[in-house]
C-alpha cells in the first residue's frame, strides 16, 4: 500500500455484520426449511392458512419491505444484487394512521417567511394611523405642501383682484373722460 492509503476502494465504508445478525438469520432460514417440509408431509389442506399467519408473526416489517423493493426491480437491477444500506424503503401509511389534525411542523424558512409577512402588516397599520417615523414624516411634508399651496392661491387672488380693480379704475378713468 503506498504512503498516505489506509486501503479499501474510493472512500467505500465496509460493512461488519455483527454475530447477533448472523444468528437471527441462520434461525430465520431453518424456520423456513421446517415449514416448507411441513408444506410438504401435509399437502394443499387447510395447514397452508396456518403457515401464512405464523409466517406473518414471525416476519418483520424490513423483511416485506426488501422483497418489496425485490419485486419493482426494474431493466439491470434484476440482473445484478445490490444490497444498498443507505436505502430507506417507503413506507405506505395508512388513511387511519395519517394526523392531518396535529400541528403542522414548519420548516425555518416558512416560519421566517410567515413572521416577515406578520411584521409587514404590523407596519402598516401603524404608518396608517401615522405612528411611525416615516409616516410622520410624510405627514410633516404634507403639511408644509399645503401651506404652500395656500399661500400661492392666496397671491393668487390678490393679483387677480390688483389686475381687477387697475382694470375698473381704468374704465372709470375713461368714463371720465368720455363724459366730459
Amino acid at each position: 500500500v503506498p504512503a498516505g492509503r489506509k486501503g479499501g476502494h474510493k472512500g467505500r465504508a465496509r460493512q461488519y455484520t455483527s454475530p447477533e445478525e448472523i444468528d437471527a438469520q441462520l434461525q430465520a432460514e431453518k424456520q423456513k426449511a421446517r415449514e416448507e417440509e411441513e408444506q410438504k408431509e401435509s399437502g394443499d389442506g387447510a395447514a397452508g392458512d396456518p403457515k401464512k399467519e405464523k409466517k406473518s408473526l414471525d416476519s418483520d416489517e424490513s423483511e416485506d419491505e426488501e422483497d418489496d423493493y425485490q419485486q419493482k426491480r426494474k431493466g439491470v437491477e434484476g440482473l445484478i444484487d445490490i444490497e444498498n444500506p443507505n436505502r430507506v424503503a417507503q413506507t405506505t401509511k395508512k388513511v387511519t394512521q395519517l394526523d392531518l389534525d396535529g400541528p403542522k411542523e414548519l420548516s425555518r424558512r416558512e416560519r421566517e417567511e410567515i413572521e416577515k409577512q406578520k411584521a409587514k402588516e404590523r407596519y402598516m397599520k401603524m404608518h396608517l394611523a401615522g405612528k411611525t417615523e416615516q409616516a410622520k414624516a410624510d405627514l410633516a411634508r404634507l403639511a408644509i405642501i399645503r401651506k404652500q399651496r395656500e399661500e400661492a392661491a392666496r397671491k393668487k387672488e390678490e393679483e387677480r383682484k390688483a389686475k381687477d380693480d387697475a382694470t375698473l379704475s381704468g374704465k372709470r378713468m375713461q368714463s371720465l373722460s368720455l363724459n366730459k
